[in-house]
């Protein structure tokens, strides 16, 4: 089994990257649905996170609104490390099981973990190698807004509370531009792919 670690900027395409590679055949653990999984409402973590920021955080149903946490920890570099430090723990637990799972199922899995913070976490020893999708900075802010539905101001506090994107290249082993069409992404995946299995078999071997 290959354990990839993937990473990128907001809003620069890791996902439509990952379904690429998914249609591939690459198995994916998606760390935000695992983190929307573990704050569900009557959690573990759900009851931290309630506990650290207050129930002005809720919905009316009792769920965590997004948003709203969203605005507290995005415009407050400290706020967010207290976030991340809560409920990354469980996410971790629920990763190692889902891992676990898809390693008895399939031997030779390339398994992809969508980690939007790999790198701020310093989790990037965990994997076998790690995945960067990257777009322009300012891509990314238009991006953002247009996808959030949110201002500049806003789309660059959100770029603010991630590592610079330069930062994280010299931490990559492999690096996806998807700056440009979809078609010429597709490329960049096609000999990804074709590298991911040659790596696997490698790995098998020694």
């Amino acid at each position: 089994m290959l354990n990839v670690g993937l990473t990128g900027g907001i809003a620069c395409g890791k996902s439509t990257v990952a379904g690429m590679l998914v249609k591939k055949g690459a198995y994916l653990i998606d760390f935000d649905e695992l983190a929307h999984k573990v704050q569900e409402q009557g959690k573990p973590a759900w009851q931290r996170v309630v506990d650290l920021f207050g129930k002005e955080i809720l919905g009316r149903d009792g769920t965590i609104d997004r948003i709203k946490l969203g605005n507290i920890v995005f415009t407050d570099k400290k706020k967010l490390t207290e976030l991340n430090k809560t409920v990354h723990p469980f996410v971790y637990q629920e990763w190692d099981a889902q891992l676990q799972k898809i390693s008895k199922e399939d031997l030779h899995a390339i398994v992809l973990s969508d980690i939007p913070l790999l790198f701020e976490g310093r989790k990037h020893h965990l994997f076998d190698l790690t995945m960067l999708v990257l777009i322009e900075p300012e891509e990314q802010i238009r991006r953002l807004m247009t996808r959030n539905h949110i201002s500049r101001e806003e789309a660059q506090n959100r770029l603010k509370s991630q590592m610079p994107i330069k930062e994280k290249i010299a931490l990559a082993d492999i690096v996806i531009d998807n700056t440009g069409s979809f078609s010429e992404t597709e490329k960049i995946v096609n000999k990804t792919w074709r590298k991911l299995l040659q790596l696997e078999k490698t790995k098998k071997l020694n």
